[in-house]
């Protein structure tokens, strides 16, 4: 049985639980692409979340966007990442 984690959402909305190894894949990918490629949109980031995944030869079942998003919000309700305000498009770097 996998495990689930309860995701936040940087609003307080209602989030969503995710399988953790997805989480725990989703969340490297992410942290690997914003140290490496700076402030960087989300279709940026999506773009380098696949090249991880061809890198690192894995696959991911479900929506890699859609789940992307959901931990994106995570690790910005956890003071990991941050929007840049007045980018168009919005962009997202590392605290």
């Amino acid at each position: 049985m996998e495990t689930k984690i309860q995701l936040k959402h940087p609003l307080g909305k209602k989030a969503i639980s995710m399988d953790q190894n997805k989480y725990k894949v989703l969340k490297n990918a992410i942290l690997e692409c914003l140290k490496i490629n700076g402030a960087t949109t989300h279709k940026e980031m999506l773009k380098a979340v696949n090249e991880y995944f061809n890198r690192n030869k894995m696959k991911f079942e479900g929506s890699v966007e859609w789940h992307m998003e959901w931990v994106k919000l995570d690790l910005e309700a956890g003071k990991k990442i941050k929007r840049i305000a007045g980018q168009t498009p919005l962009k997202f770097e590392l605290y």
